[in-house]
């Protein structure tokens, strides 16, 4: 239950997070802070321990330059590890745009049997070893999952990796059995390496090339194409492979298409039979109404998981690129993710973990935000707000978590909170509470096993609270 009214505009002095070592703050004069990382120093978290019965730890974030700062305190009963333990992983089959040259696996002309099928150097000497290092040092197993941009250009009708063209021929031929053999390669590939997949997914933005002339790389694939490549290639090829087990995901594109897109594709029985999930982008949410899209695709098909695939800030053409101190582009981040939690996707992705200075690097200059923002030349890493953000969610709610309904009290139908509240598999509690409003807000929150707590959401904030229920 959660209730709440306005208060007056308070002000927060900066001060480091409790635990853990403090955020080595610096402001670029872009309205919030960035926390300075190098080879010698960077903030760290504590690791999340469960609190006591009848008590609660709060974990906040704000404008005014707290980091996932720590307290506690208990209900009343009348009414550090570094990173955020990200566990989802997109990772590129061959170049995207954020890729410093154009290149695929299998670019010999004509090679229908994939015979020069190769990794890279981007694959040997940054993916694989990134990836691999990921993975010791995380506390839970990490969840991989492939997207190709392009296939080889030899197979595609425009004989161009940009541009609008997609696959030559018609599902079923050579030229698409060849291209489904190609995912199978790039698993059978990454699994030399100890590295296996949860998941693929068809191809990203499959729009693009398809509808509109695209500037980097693509394949276009309408629902139609997308679901017959699906029954007679890709999902055969997969279900007779050492990789059955891995997840096939549609679409992987702007949510607008939902629930268009989903209706093609998964009422035709074979191709639903090899399929799991959906995955939307986030660039064009302001063209698809939430309920229109994702809650009715839900609704429609309940037995397959929805996925934000990709978002990033600063991809606008009116928008400055990279933003050191951005809050506002934190809170974009956390209201997306929120909005999706209550509308039934199970996990949200960044495009990318870390850009240099510039937003990339990137061979066609489309420059974006990042999270983390890298500058080589002095040795050093900046933590964007963007990442305090994720990390109250990826830090404390787990895979296998599910989210709980809230009752909000009526006097809280005009308040600016945002929030969304989850179940661990431990029983434990975590509510996410986040204030885009220039004002602090009081609210209550109250939990009839434990007790209620009284609390404010300062101005600008997030805040994730975390709390046992009896056995």
């Amino acid at each position: 239950h959660l209730c709440s009214n306005k208060e007056a505009l308070g002000s927060h002095p900066v001060s480091p997070p409790a635990g853990g070592r403090p955020c080595d703050a610096k402001d670029f004069g872009q309205g919030s802070l960035v926390c300075v990382c190098s080879a010698t120093y960077c903030d760290t978290l504590d690791p999340v321990v469960l609190p006591a019965h009848g008590t609660y730890v709060r974990y906040e974030s704000s404008k005014a330059g707290k980091r996932l700062e720590r307290s506690e305190g208990s209900f009343q009963h009348n009414a550090a590890t570094p990173g955020i333990e990200y566990n989802l992983v997109r990772v590129p089959m061959a170049s995207t745009d954020f890729s410093v040259r154009l290149y695929t696996y299998a670019d010999a002309e004509g090679d229908f049997e994939l015979k020069h099928f190769n990794l890279t150097e981007e694959d040997m000497r940054m993916k694989i070893p990134i990836l691999r290092a990921a993975q010791a040092m995380a506390k839970r197993p990490l969840s991989l999952y492939a997207s190709p941009w392009t296939s080889p250009v030899w197979m595609k009708t425009n004989g161009a990796m940009t541009g609008r063209g997609t696959l030559k021929g018609s599902p079923g031929d050579k030229y698409h059995q060849a291209w489904a053999k190609y995912f199978i390669r790039f698993l059978d590939e990454y699994a030399k390496h100890n590295l296996t997949f949860w998941a693929v997914t068809a191809g990203n933005e499959p729009t693009a090339g398809e509808i509109i002339f695209y500037p980097f790389q693509c394949l276009g694939f309408s629902p139609e194409h997308q679901r017959d490549f699906i029954a007679r290639d890709l999902g055969p090829a997969l279900a007779n492979s050492s990789h059955r087990d891995v997840r096939l995901i549609i679409l992987d594109d702007q949510r607008v298409m939902l629930p268009y897109w989903a209706e093609v594709v998964l009422k035709d029985p074979v191709a639903a039979s090899y399929i799991s999930g959906i995955g939307i982008h986030w660039y064009l949410d302001f063209l698809a109404p939430i309920d229109l899209t994702l809650s009715i695709t839900h609704h429609l098909f309940p037995d397959y998981f929805l996925l934000s695939t990709e978002a990033s800030t600063g991809s606008y053409f009116w928008e400055p690129r990279v933003v050191l101190g951005g809050w506002d582009r934190g809170s974009k981040y956390s209201h997306s993710i929120l909005t999706n939690l209550n509308n039934y996707v199970t996990g949200w992705t960044d495009w990318n973990l870390a850009l240099d200075m510039k937003g990339g690097p990137n061979w066609s200059k489309n420059y974006v935000d990042s999270p983390v923002i890298v500058d080589s030349s002095k040795d050093i890493f900046y933590k964007q707000p963007m990442f305090y953000h994720m990390g109250h969610f990826s830090k404390f709610i787990p895979e296998g978590s599910r989210r709980v309904g809230l009752a909000v009290s009526k006097r809280c139908h005009r308040c600016e909170l945002e929030h969304s509240a989850f179940l661990r598999p431990d029983g434990a509690v975590v509510l996410v509470v986040l204030n885009r409003s220039p004002v602090d807000v009081s609210f209550g929150i109250s939990d009839p096993r434990v007790g209620f707590i009284e609390a404010t959401a300062p101005s600008d904030s997030i805040q994730t609270f975390l709390w046992k229920q009896p056995a």
